[in-house]
């Protein structure tokens, strides 16, 4: 038996159930796919499964989606991470709703021309929802290949290497099912540490197995020191309650979500000096401790300062916020936690102040 054919009878047996699949046998929902597809870009199975279910229980086809406001999306994506996802995503759906009838394209070449669509989400979108033959490779199909074939280049060089052991692997008839394999064959037994060897369906023709070392594999560049920046943020409450909040620009890092304001993230952020990057006059105070996250290209540490006004309204580019609705706006994780570390501490006092009343 081929390599494709002793994957695919164990796929058959152990596949993954998970919501966006279809039941063996049924034809796959292409806007299932592509919204799966979109949403674990970068992202683990265990975090997309919930907000796949609530995307697609409030947006249940891709003319739904298209027709939502970019806020309610952005809102829905909240906490998901890299949200140009987000706005390629309801780009792609207006797409599709206008120019496609509400269908997506069937092949490789036009799915990229979609937005939001780039090599690997079209062929795994063309091989799941489709049935073609498409050469579908993610970081779990790197790992299984790279093992398989002892392929010594160290990522990303030995992509192309990568690709070509996929494709000559890949069969003509079930390609969908057998990219849907190799993730999960990488995913269950092919893991980055301790590999189930002894349960691998391809093991007689594995070279790291047979050469005892396949944690060697993928062989990985030394990584680069992620830079650090840091900045303030400024949470600052009416005496209503509510929060002063700012949606970011479209475009660039956590485009067109909601914020806590605050200064620029620079490498030599100046804390003493960080009053003079607040949206208004106030009387601040540092709260103790600091908000850290880490993004993809930087490590970002933020001290926080709250601050409370009377009745007054928002500067212009602000709105505020009823603290109520604060968890239902488009915050992205690191702001989350700004809001965590201002209501904990803001709890804190108000203890300290029931006990010595």
């Amino acid at each position: 038996m081929t390599e494709a054919s002793l994957l695919l009878a164990w796929y058959d047996r152990h596949r993954r159930r998970l919501p966006w699949r279809s039941d063996p046998g049924a034809a796959a929902d292409p806007y299932a796919v592509w919204l799966s597809e979109i949403m674990l870009q970068q992202t683990t199975v265990q975090a997309v499964k919930p907000f796949y279910l609530g995307f697609l229980s409030r947006w249940p086809r891709v003319e739904d989606l298209a027709a939502a406001s970019t806020d309610d999306v952005m809102r829905a994506w909240a906490g998901l991470g890299y949200y140009s996802r987000a706005r390629n995503l309801h780009a792609c759906a207006r797409t599709v709703a206008a120019e496609h009838d509400g269908r997506f394209p069937d092949t490789e070449e036009s799915l990229r021309k979609l937005p939001g669509i780039g090599p690997y989400t079209a062929a795994a979108i063309a091989a799941i929802a489709f049935g073609r033959r498409a050469v579908v490779v993610d970081g779990n199909v790197e790992r299984v290949a790279t093992r398989l074939f002892s392929i010594a280049e160290p990522m990303p060089k030995a992509k192309p290497l990568v690709h070509a052991a996929t494709d000559r692997l890949t069969p003509e008839e079930r390609a969908g099912d057998f990219a849907q394999a190799m993730m999960d064959l990488g995913a269950t037994i092919c893991t980055p540490r301790k590999p189930a060897c002894a349960l691998c369906p391809l093991n007689a023709g594995c070279s790291a197995f047979r050469n005892g070392n396949p944690e060697t594999f993928p062989v990985k560049a030394p990584k680069a020191e992620r830079p650090a920046r840091a900045g303030a943020a400024f949470y600052l409450r009416r005496r209503d309650g509510s929060v002063l909040v700012r949606t970011r620009p479209p475009r660039g890092l956590l485009g067109g979500m909601t914020e806590i304001p605050g200064s620029e993230w620079t490498p030599d952020f100046d804390a003493s000096a960080a009053l003079g990057s607040a949206p208004v006059p106030a009387d601040w105070r540092r709260l103790p401790g600091t908000v850290e996250h880490v993004f993809t290209h930087f490590a970002l540490r933020l001290t926080v300062w709250a601050g409370e006004l009377d009745g007054e309204g928002a500067p212009e580019g602000y709105r505020f916020v009823a603290d109520r609705d604060l968890d239902a706006e488009a915050l992205p994780t690191v702001m989350r936690k700004v809001v965590a570390h201002a209501r904990s501490h803001a709890r804190a006092t108000a203890d300290r102040i029931e006990k010595t009343g």
